[in-house]
């Protein structure tokens, strides 16, 4: 950090006799020589604002001899008071500037040290072991307030506001000029004695043989630093921003700020004395005085920057005068610009960015070192001539923005460059971007956005005049000019996030491109598009396809890369990141806005992953109609696999249209399958497929379907388990097990069909009988035939194709032609227990002949096991005239067991209500036997008027007695007000 900080001029020379103090006030020199004279000397030519002048000696002016009796060791000038304190004898004050003696503080004879305190008018003077406290009063006299005493002879003193830091012996001490209170530091060290130099900012350095301190006003130590000087200094001065120290062969100048470089050397030797002023420093020789006078602000920053010590310059910047705010803004912006450059150069890419941020340059500016990121074409000022703009005002300063100018245009030149080249292209410079990128974008968003939102108001705005200006008189020749709103905002915003995003993907950061784009923002398409196929970053291409609604893009996108996961080229990573669940995830936020889309991307995963994709459609709503359509015209061999995973995945079922749809769809590959197999030889109904037994299990779990139309595709000669499932559901339950029982030769599947009839309607009385229906078929089949056909006639008239089969039944002929006729015509007849031929069995006389044998064995297995579903009387009167009773015990057992048990618990139940109806006589009777007395103090509890000798009414509880006449009114009110309020529900 070496450069010239001060230039030191021989202010005046040839001093008859030893200079033992100086000072300054109003430009000009004050020098106390050891013969007691004060010599007063000035410049050439009236200097302005009290600064030094830097071309040549200064000329003795006035001189005042014997002014002391003797010659003064401390000499301080008040600018603000005009007045010139001196210790010589004691301390007195004369008046500047003519030296006409105020006062003399005769308490300070014999003291060898004081400290002024100009701002608060305090004087605190060191005297043997007494430390005293002196206020100027009225600017005349000194008045004292306070004395303390003290270890041992003050050697070095400052104030530090309300206390006064003491050099004693060789430790330091804070004394309280309020309270006295005083408190120990720490030594100043074995070498030097004490040294206490004060701080603008109220704060101290105290100095520690080689090594200054720097402490607060309570004498705790700062850990900001300290400085090392090279030797002990035998003085110290502070000149913002640089410690000045009078060294033994040198004065030496260090920087404030830690780690306190060193700035300069002055070689000047014999140095007696460093006075601090306002503007400079004099030093004090045996015979001459020296100003070190400091270096403009400007040629110093000049100095550090071309040197490469930025944070120096940056850091004198703040010491520019504040009417030069604009070249002030311009320096640092320069410096942080090739501060930053030379951080970048150097691999330092983060503090780079900050560099760079701090310059309040372009984005564009920073994109330019990547010159390997393709960035969008924009209208915005290119970085280059930014520059050249901040340079042409910083030139106003200093010719250094030259030197500044021509590295910022090597920086443009990568032909030369490309080891330079390289090291910009490393992992660290992108993830210094990525960060430096990410703390621009809010702000650059905000801008964007407001851009956005003020052409929106506009446009409205612009539209309401249209709509409005019909309804004025229009004057010709003007017209409404169209006003070009910039787009900076969002251009500069397109710069950014397309650059953010190439810079996040090359650095390997997927996931934040991918948050990058899920939310707001401006990458540019193509770019982008491009770039992210070169590099194979495919999750960041289909958000980036996402966010700009391009679904049909990514959904094909997808596809393809499902479709290569699966080869055998194909890695695991590569797999396992896309799998057919990916295709359903993106199209489940599409199933509300666009349903068809959704349909024509979901082929793919319906055959591959049917059961996922279903529950895409059920939990999106997706309309089932539309599903359904769609898939029977692009893709029939998915639509039964749809209909059935929708069947069985909705809690609440399909409607009936795409039930029957189903059906339909099982029944023609059945048929299909029926076809082949006849013609082969092999059929028979007991064989089953399993699209035969998704149709079984569809006809009876569900009865949305249209039976009308499914029965006219049954052939006549098989598929009879669908027929009397169809028959059941069509409440023909006789037909049903006939076709059960005598098609089929299925007894099992009837019983298990009445079970299911009865617990079905086990609340509907009329299916009760269920039962004795099936033991209708299996004891008197003619019968049953029969009743079949009285029954079946208005409904066979609901449908064509069953009469349409009986007549071409009937023109067969044969045996086994009348009786499927005669089946098919039976009716369910109920026998009454009081009809004629209830002292009969049902069974005599019957022709087994014409209606088949009957089905004893099965009949009593029946009635064994389903007794208490069977109306007993029936089924004797069914059962032929020689069955053995011994047959029956299982049935008539437990039947007759329950019968009892059934009649005691009734028997039981009418005594117990028998008795409670005693209960409740006897408590009336009792009740009504209650007696009243009433006399002429009675009152009547509605009116509250006598009962005397009108009739009268007694509520329940024995005691409340009203009028007759006041009870009915009161039932009266009550019964008009419970009308009301039943209106008003």
């Amino acid at each position: 950090m070496v450069h010239s900080a001060y230039d030191a001029v021989e202010l005046v020379s040839g001093v008859p006799g030893r200079i033992e103090a100086v000072a300054s006030h109003g430009g000009k020199l004050l020098v106390a020589a050891s013969d007691c004279s004060l010599r007063i000397y000035s410049a050439p030519a009236p200097a302005d604002g009290g600064e030094i002048r830097r071309d040549g000696p200064y000329a003795l002016e006035r001189q005042e001899q014997r002014l002391w009796r003797r010659a003064p060791s401390a000499m301080e000038a008040s600018a603000s008071r005009d007045l010139l304190l001196s210790l010589s004898e004691w301390v007195a004050l004369h008046r500047l500037p003519g030296l006409e003696t105020v006062a003399v503080v005769s308490k300070t004879k014999g003291a060898n040290v004081f400290a002024w305190d100009d701002r608060r008018g305090l004087l605190a003077a060191g005297r043997q072991k007494r430390l005293t406290v002196f206020r100027l009063d009225s600017g005349r006299e000194f008045v004292e307030v306070k004395e303390f005493s003290v270890p041992d002879i003050v050697k070095s003193m400052a104030w530090c506001g309300d206390n006064i830091c003491l050099g004693i012996r060789r430790d330091y001490m804070i004394i309280n000029s309020v309270t006295g209170a005083l408190t120990e530091v720490f030594s100043s060290g074995r070498i030097a004695p004490p040294l206490v130099v004060p701080l603008p900012t109220g704060e101290l350095l105290l100095g520690k043989d080689n090594i200054g301190v720097f402490v607060d006003q309570n004498g705790k130590l700062i850990h900001d630093g300290r400085i090392i000087w090279s030797d002990t200094p035998a003085s110290v001065v502070v000149h913002k921003p640089y410690a000045v120290a009078r060294l033994p062969r040198h004065v030496e100048i260090r920087s404030l700020r830690a780690p306190s470089a060193l700035v300069q050397t002055v070689v000047l030797r014999d140095v007696q004395k460093l006075v601090q002023t306002d503007n400079y420093i004099l030093a004090s020789l045996s015979n001459s005085v020296y100003g070190l006078l400091p270096v403009p602000i400007g040629a110093q920053i000049v100095q550090l920057t071309a040197s490469g010590e930025f944070e120096d310059a940056l850091a004198l910047c703040k010491l520019l005068p504040p009417e030069d705010s604009n070249l002030r803004a311009a320096k640092e912006s320069s410096i942080h610009m090739r501060y930053g450059h030379f951080l970048f150069d150097n691999g330092s890419y983060e503090e780079a960015m900050e560099q760079f941020s701090d310059a309040h340059v372009d984005i564009t500016y920073v994109l330019s070192l990547y010159p390997y990121l393709v960035l969008p074409q924009t209208h915005i000022i290119g970085e280059h001539d930014k520059l050249q703009d901040l340079q042409e005002l910083a030139r106003e300063s200093s010719d250094a923005t030259d030197e500044m100018e021509a590295y910022s245009l090597q920086l443009h030149d990568s032909d030369d460059k490309s080891p330079l080249e390289n090291k910009k292209m490393s992992h660290n410079a992108l993830i210094a971007l990525v960060k430096y990128l990410q703390k621009k974008r809010n702000g650059i968003i905000d801008r964007a956005t407001s851009e956005v939102t003020e052409e929106v108001v506009s446009g409205a705005v612009h539209h309401s005049l249209n709509l409005s200006e019909p309804y004025k008189a229009k004057k010709p020749n003007k017209k409404r000019p169209q006003t070009h709103r910039s787009s900076v905002a969002r251009e500069m915003a397109n710069v950014l996030d397309t650059s953010l995003l190439q810079a996040l993907v090359l650095t390997r950061q997927s996931p934040g491109a991918i948050e990058l784009l899920k939310g707001l923002n401006y990458c540019d398409l193509k770019i982008c598009e491009e770039f992210l196929k070169e590099k194979s970053d495919y999750m960041v291409l289909l958000e980036l396809y996402r966010s700009n609604d391009m679904h049909r893009e990514a959904l094909q996108l997808l596809n393809r890369l499902v479709e290569e996961s699966k080869s055998a080229m194909a890695n695991a990573d590569f797999s396992k990141k896309f799998n057919p669940q990916m295709i359903i995830e993106y199209l489940r936020p599409l199933c509300r806005s666009d349903p068809m889309l959704v349909l024509e991307s979901s082929l793919y995963v319906l055959e591959r992953n049917p059961s996922d994709t279903i529950e895409l459609f059920l939990s999106e709503n997706v309309p089932a109609d539309l599903v359904n359509s769609y898939l029977k015209q692009h893709a029939p061999n998915l639509q039964s696999t749809y209909l059935e995973l929708m069947l069985s995945m909705s809690e609440t079922g399909i409607n009936p249209n795409l039930q029957n749809e189903l059906v339909q769809l099982y029944l023609s590959e059945v048929l299909d399958w029926y076809k082949i197999l006849k013609d082969e030889g092999n059929w028979s109904d007991k064989t089953y497929s399993p699209t035969r037994n998704k149709l079984i299990s569809t006809l009876e779990s569900n009865s949305g379907y249209n039976t009308d139309t499914l029965l006219k595709r049954l052939p006549q000669d098989a598929l009879f388990e669908e027929r009397a499932i169809m028959y059941g559901k069509m409440n023909q339950h006789l037909r049903a097990l006939s076709l059960f029982v005598h098609k089929l030769h299925m007894p099992e599947r009837a019983v298990a069909y009445c079970d299911r009839v009865y617990e079905e309607g086990a609340q509907q009385p009329s299916k009760s009988n269920i039962y004795f229906n099936l033991l209708q078929i299996y004891l008197n089949p003619k019968k049953a035939e029969k009743e079949i056909e009285q029954k079946i006639i208005p409904v066979a008239s609901q449908y064509p194709g069953i009469q349409r089969v009986n007549s071409t039944t009937k023109l067969r002929g044969g045996r086994m032609g009348r009786k499927v006729v005669e089946i098919e015509g039976a009716e369910d007849t109920r026998f009454s227990p009081s009809g004629p031929d209830s002292g009969r069995s049902d069974g005599d006389g019957d022709d087994v002949s014409d209606g088949g044998p009957i089905m004893l064995n099965e009949a009593l297995e029946l009635l064994s096991q389903r007794w208490d579903r069977i109306n007993g009387a029936q089924a004797l009167r069914l059962l032929p005239r020689d069955t053995k009773l011994q047959d029956l015990v299982s049935f008539l057992e437990p039947l007759l067991r329950n019968s009892s048990e059934h009649r005691r618990n009734y028997m039981v139940i009418k005594n117990l209500i028998l008795r409670a109806n005693l209960q409740v006589k006897e408590d009336l009777y009792k009740r009504r036997q209650a007696v009243v007395k009433i006399d002429g103090d009675s009152m009547c509890s509605l009116c509250h008027k006598r009962i005397a000798n009108s009739a009268f009414a007694i509520y329940p509880n024995g005691q409340t007695l009203v009028h007759f006449v006041c009870f009915r009114e009161s039932q009266q009110i009550k019964a008009v007000r419970g009308a009301n309020s039943v209106k008003r529900r």
